[in-house]
C-alpha cells in the first residue's frame, strides 16, 4: 500500500516508491499548487468572476440597494481552495472526458453552492470571519448599526445572509445547465447533483442537532463528517464530473474508493485546524471551533479518553472563555490522545483514499492529480 511521507522522507526513497507503485512520488510541499495543471483555479476565479459580473446589471436593474449584497458574495468568492470543482473537474477527466471551458464552467458550478453553504454555515454557527473577512450575516449587521436603521441588526444581518446564501444557490444550478456542455451529458450530472444538495442539507442539520446535544457521540459525529463533508466535498463532486463524461460503474466505483475516506481525512484535518491552526494562514481566531461550541472528533475523542472532558464541555460554545481556558481546553484534548487519535483517522483515511488508486483504470494524468490532490487535502494548513 502506498503510504504518503514527509518530504525528507520522499527525497530518501524515490527511487525505490517509483519502482513499486503506479501511483507517483508526491512532493507533499507542493500543496494546491497541483490545481495550477491546466491553470485550473484562474480559469475557476475567472468563471466566478464573469458570472458576478453578468447577474450584477440584473440586481442593479431591481436597486442600488443590493450593491452590498454583490460585494459581500464577491468578497467571499474571491477566496478558496477551489477544492469542489477540482474534484469534479477530474472526475470528469478520469472518465475519459477532454479538457474544455464548458468542463471548467460546470466545475465550477460547485464553488457557488460551496458558497451558499459557507454563508449559511457561518448563520449557524454565529461566525464572526470567514477567509480572513466579516462573516455575510456580520458585514449586513454592520450595515443596519451603521446606518442606525430601525429594529435589530443581527437579524436584519441573518436575513439578509440567507438571502445571499440563495442567492449563490440559485447561481449555481444557473451556471451549470448555462455551461455549453451536451445536454445528456447535464442531465447524467444533475441525478448526482440533486443527491449531493439532499445530503448536504440533510449533514448540515444533523450537525445542527450535534451541537444542541449535552452529548459527544464519535459515531454520531462522523456520521456528520460523512454527509455535510465527505460526499459532498469530494465522493459526489468527483461523481458528477465523471458523468458529465458518462463514466462506467467501475470508475463511479474507484472514485467513491478514494473519495469517501479522503472526504473524512479533509474534514478531519478542518476540526484540527479549527483548534490548532494558525489564525494568519487559517483566517479564523485560533480555537474559534472551541468557542462556537462545533462537537467534532476532537470533542467527541476527548469525551471517550480523557478525566477532564467535563472541563471542556462545560466551555465549549461559550463566547466568553478566556485565552487561557482555551489553552487549558487545547492541553486537556491534546493529552489524552484524541488529537493523536483524529491524525490517526487522517492518516488512514489519506492511505485508503491513495491505495484506491494505485490499481484503477483511471486516465493516467487525472491518478497524478488525484493523488497529490489528497495529500494537499489532508496536510493543508489552511
Amino acid at each position: 500500500m502506498w503510504v504518503a511521507r514527509s518530504a525528507r522522507q520522499h527525497s530518501q526513497s524515490a527511487v525505490n516508491d517509483g519502482a513499486r507503485y503506479r501511483v507517483p512520488v508526491i512532493d507533499v510541499t507542493a500543496g494546491l499548487k497541483v490545481l495550477d495543471i491546466a491553470d485550473f483555479r484562474s480559469r475557476v476565479s475567472a468563471t466566478v468572476t464573469r458570472v458576478i459580473t453578468e447577474q450584477t446589471p440584473l440586481l442593479h436593474s431591481v436597486s442600488a440597494d443590493l450593491d452590498p449584497m454583490i460585494t459581500s458574495i464577491a468578497g467571499l468568492m474571491a477566496g478558496g481552495k477551489r477544492l469542489r470543482p477540482a474534484f469534479a473537474y477530474w472526475g470528469y477527466r478520469a472518465a475519459g472526458g477532454n479538457d474544455s471551458d464548458q468542463a471548467v464552467s460546470a466545475a465550477t458550478s460547485l464553488e457557488f453552492l460551496q458558497a451558499c453553504a459557507l454563508i449559511h454555515d457561518d448563520v449557524m454557527d454565529g461566525s464572526d470571519t470567514r477567509r480572513g473577512l466579516p462573516a455575510t450575516h456580520r458585514i449586513f449587521e454592520s450595515l443596519h448599526r451603521d446606518a442606525q436603521w430601525q429594529g435589530s441588526a443581527e437579524s436584519f444581518g441573518v436575513g439578509a445572509a440567507i438571502l445571499a446564501g440563495d442567492l449563490c444557490l440559485s447561481w449555481a444550478d444557473e451556471l451549470l445547465f448555462t455551461s455549453g456542455m451536451e445536454h445528456d451529458a447535464l442531465l447524467r450530472a444533475k441525478s448526482i447533483y440533486d443527491i449531493m444538495r439532499t445530503e448536504l442539507m440533510a449533514g448540515q442539520y444533523l450537525d445542527l442537532l450535534e451541537q444542541s446535544r449535552a452529548s459527544a457521540n464519535v459515531d454520531r459525529i462522523r456520521n456528520v463528517i460523512r454527509y455535510k463533508s465527505a460526499k459532498y466535498t469530494i465522493e459526489r463532486p468527483l461523481h458528477m464530473g465523471a458523468a458529465l463524461a458518462s463514466a462506467s460503474d467501475e470508475t463511479m466505483s474507484t472514485l467513491t474508493a478514494y473519495g469517501l475516506p479522503l472526504g473524512e481525512a479533509f474534514q478531519l484535518r478542518d476540526d484540527v485546524l479549527g483548534v490548532f491552526g494558525n489564525p494568519d494562514e487559517t483566517g479564523k481566531p485560533s480555537g474559534d471551533d472551541l468557542r462556537e461550541g462545533k462537537r467534532t472528533a476532537l470533542i467527541g475523542f476527548t469525551a471517550e479518553m480523557s478525566s477532564d472532558a467535563g472541563y471542556v464541555l462545560e466551555r465549549l460554545g461559550r463566547s466568553d472563555v478566556s485565552d487561557e481556558e482555551v489553552a487549558t481546553m487545547c492541553s486537556i484534548i491534546t493529552e489524552c490522545g484524541a488529537l493523536a487519535r483524529v491524525e490517526e483517522l487522517i492518516t488512514e483515511g489519506r492511505d485508503a483514499a491513495l491505495a484506491a488508486l494505485e490499481s484503477s483504470t483511471l486516465t493516467t494524468d487525472s491518478i497524478h492529480v488525484l493523488a497529490n490532490l489528497a495529500v494537499a487535502a489532508t496536510d493543508r494548513k489552511f
